[in-house]
């Protein structure tokens, strides 16, 4: 496994995927790009072309280190936004308009020769995501992106299941990076047991949440999570066997430090000492929430202190309510702190802190992982936390939503038409007022949800933007909530109003010249 094979069986399109990495290694957006509008106007197979980019970048999207200390200025080593690209492309092709299904392989393909090497991009010594977000110049020609960490051979270990899946995750624990990924390769190597190795993986990225925001910038938000999720449902997309690289892509970076686990401490010795430890008959609970519970679980977690939610969870789970359930009233929560959040430059914890209850979401549905229920504590903390600091940060805060004059006159269609043009035109007021002013007027969801999926794959330049956009749609399609609009809302919310990074729309106007699609 030491070196991963191109992932296409036909050697005719050998030569095109060799230009798309070379022009991938050398930074070159434009050029990978028009390489991928070939491949596409071919019929190439969107899997095929999704496994040959993780191929591809997979040894160049790694760090040593999530942080870095630099003249005593703390700076925040992201984690790989090329592989959750590539994860939210499958599902958002189904949810966009028709005619731009594949535009979310082209947002990633535009983004990934960004994404490469962000260590030497802190460092002033190549081009991409960093240096623009932190505004560092770079007045080189790129050198070649540098490896981090290489790929390796599995390790097999011997003992029952679960005593391997202990070694591997103290292994993630203290840091061992290189070897916690070989005796994960092993692991992997079981294949009757697969399912509980990925859980354990799934559950090794949700456990690591960092434990204060307020005044912070290097930010554990997650991360590890979505990079464990985006691993898993890749490799079952693409096939284990045949994208080896996948593995590499996601699985060295969950022993990367910093390592923060004193908010799942705090979930687990709740469940161990205030619970009694009873996890398995919790977890088993099913009572939905009423609307007040679910009204006071929101109103707790954005406007009061974190002991009082723990206090809350508690009443809830004893009074014999439904974890999922419970996690959906956090997951309206999580909205409302975007729907709070001003500034563009303000995104960064409410943005994430919904994805992390998105992710859990996908856990709890997903896989049987004994250990779920501490996970819902440090759910309600990580919003708890973001709300705090949202509502401690200048240009945030709630905001009246005011239905545009005569908007209870349009059709449906019309409300659309101005969402989008509101979306593009990233005025986030105005794109909330639009959606509830289809939402008041009763009309069809469904159409709202694909303008809303679609304005949020339209805007690119970093396409992880379009996964926290997709999250909210995604949980809005099956949430029992109460008041699950305030999803969309959300999802109006952040797609206008996060941070954009160069002309948003380029790679989407380069995709529908190329493509000849006229999208009106």
């Amino acid at each position: 496994m030491a070196t991963t094979p191109a992932v296409t069986s036909e050697r005719g399109f050998a030569a095109e995927y060799a230009r798309l990495e070379e022009r991938i290694l050398a930074r070159d957006q434009i050029a990978a790009s028009q390489v991928l509008y070939g491949l596409l106007k071919q019929g190439r197979p969107v899997t095929e072309i999704v496994g040959e980019t993780v191929r591809i970048h997979a040894p160049y999207t790694h760090v040593p280190y999530h942080q870095r200390l630099d003249d005593g200025v703390v700076k925040f080593v992201n984690n790989d936004h090329c592989l959750l690209s590539e994860r939210v492309g499958l599902p958002l092709a189904s949810l966009v308009h028709p005619e731009l299904s594949l535009l979310p392989l082209a947002q990633s393909v535009w983004y990934i020769p960004t994404g490469l090497d962000p260590w030497n991009q802190l460092l002033g010594r190549a081009p991409g995501h960093y240096t623009r977000l932190y505004e560092i110049a770079v007045n080189q020609e790129p050198p070649a992106p540098e490896v981090h960490w290489p790929d390796a051979e599995p390790l097999h270990i011997e003992g029952a299941l679960g005593e391997r899946l202990n070694h591997w995750l103290t292994l993630v624990q203290r840091g061992e990076v290189l070897t916690s990924y070989r005796v994960f390769l092993g692991l992997m190597a079981d294949a009757p047991n697969r399912r509980q190795v990925l859980a354990h993986l799934a559950f090794a990225g949700l456990i690591d949440v960092q434990d204060r925001m307020l005044h912070n910038r290097s930010y554990t938000t997650g991360h590890k999570a979505y990079r464990a999720r985006a691993t898993i449902e890749l490799g079952r997309a693409l096939g284990w066997e045949r994208v080896p690289s996948v593995l590499y892509a996601g699985v060295p970076d969950i022993a990367v430090g910093p390592r923060w686990y004193s908010t799942y401490e705090m979930g687990s010795n709740v469940v161990q000492n205030v619970l009694d430890g009873r996890d398995a008959e919790l977890l088993r609970q099913d009572t939905p929430l009423t609307a007040a519970e679910e009204a006071m679980v929101i109103e707790l977690i954005t406007r009061q202190r974190e002991p009082s939610v723990i206090d809350a969870l508690v009443a809830l789970l004893k009074a014999g309510r439904s974890p999922r359930r419970i996690l959906d009233a956090i997951q309206v929560a999580a909205a409302e702190v975007i729907l709070e959040t001003g500034h563009p430059n303000n995104f960064s914890m409410s943005q994430h802190g919904y994805e992390y209850c998105n992710t859990l979401g996908w856990f709890y549905d997903t896989f049987e992982h004994p250990r779920r229920l501490p996970l819902l504590f440090v759910a309600a903390a990580f919003i708890n936390r973001a709300a705090e600091h949202q509502a401690n940060t200048p240009n945030n805060g709630r905001k009246a939503i005011t239905p545009p004059p005569g908007a209870e006159s349009w059709s449906s269609r019309q409300l659309l038409e101005r969402l989008d043009a509101a979306l593009l035109a990233l005025r986030p007021d105005e794109a909330v007022a639009l959606t509830a002013a289809h939402l008041k007027a009763g009309f069809d969801r469904a159409p709202l949800v694909q303008v809303l999926a679609t304005a949020a794959c339209k805007l690119g330049n970093d396409p992880h933007n379009q996964e926290l956009g997709l999250c909210l749609l995604e949980d809005f399609l099956h949430t029992r909530a109460t008041d699950r609009d305030r999803l969309l809302l959300a999802s109006a919310q952040h797609t206008a109003g996060h941070r954009k990074y160069g002309d948003p729309l380029e790679a989407y106007r380069r995709f529908t010249e190329a493509l000849g699609l006229n999208t009106g």
